[in-house]
């Protein structure tokens, strides 16, 4: 198993910075695995699986630091965000268990249609998530949030590339909450996430514990400031942010795909 001890002090520096500013993209718009994750795979001898698993551990520090500062000062309804959260754990162990089988690659493209589109409509429709409007009340309402949790929940387990943008972008094109308010419920959902893919994973042992410790710490440090900032500059400041997150998904997605796909075929 390998140590810290193992890091490079130029590598370590490294991915503490990249925890520190995944840690802020994600309290404001999700989407900071982008960079945590690859510089996780800089480390010498890490295995993906360990890499994905330490990921999460990290993430659930920074979640959890970015949940708790929404709550205090957006206050967000626990009615909506709670039941979506424990679906979501629910639908994340399901998922990482078919991605034990599935290789990611063959959703990709798929994520990236829906990104593509996610952007346009977000926009062309300058209005969407100004202001809160809800579109359902009542038991539809709770029904479509858990139905958004599981979906989004699995596709986490499963894969997990822009998972706090998705549920932003549900919770605000769906439900009609604005982008703060559809922010903090964000992170409470992805907290769980999280949550339910270390229930596999450290079973398994594929947790490097001290390194996903120090990561964590900067990752809390990141979504700390991420939320404090959000919550200061409110939707419009969010709305900005997630474009250019959804924007580089796209292009880092693209690229997979062509790596994992067009390359290798024109190459044949």
């Amino acid at each position: 198993m390998l140590g810290v001890e193992e890091l490079t002090w130029g590598t370590l520096i490294l991915i503490v910075l990249a925890g520190f500013a995944a840690g802020w993209i994600d309290a404001v718009v999700g989407g900071g695995g982008l960079l945590q994750l690859p510089a996780l795979l800089l480390v010498p001898g890490l295995a993906p699986v360990q890499a994905l698993a330490t990921n999460k551990l990290a993430s659930i520090f920074g979640t959890t630091t970015s949940a708790v500062t929404f709550y205090r000062r957006a206050k967000p309804d626990l009615r909506t965000a709670l039941p979506m959260a424990f679906v979501a754990l629910c639908g994340s162990l399901g998922g990482a268990f078919v991605a034990t089988v599935l290789p990611s690659s063959a959703f990709k493209p798929i994520i990236i249609i829906a990104l593509i589109v996610v952007a346009v409509i977000t926009a062309v429709r300058p209005q969407l998530g100004r202001e809160a409007a809800l579109r359902f009340h009542g038991h539809r309402h709770y029904a479509i949030a858990i139905g958004v949790g599981a979906a989004i929940g699995f596709y986490d387990g499963m894969i997990g590339p822009g998972t706090g943008s998705f549920l932003v972008i549900a919770l605000v094109g769906l439900l009609g909450y604005d982008f703060l308010q559809a922010s903090a419920k964000s992170k409470i959902v992805n907290v769980a996430t999280n949550l339910g893919a270390l229930l596999l994973f450290i079973p398994h042992g594929s947790v490097i514990w001290a390194l996903g410790i120090v990561l964590g710490v900067a990752n809390m440090a990141g979504g700390y400031l991420g939320s404090r900032m959000a919550i200061a500059r409110g939707t419009g400041f969010i709305r900005a942010a997630f474009l250019i997150v959804v924007s580089v998904l796209i292009i880092k997605l693209g690229f997979d795909v062509w790596n994992e796909n067009v390359a290798p075929a024109l190459a044949g």
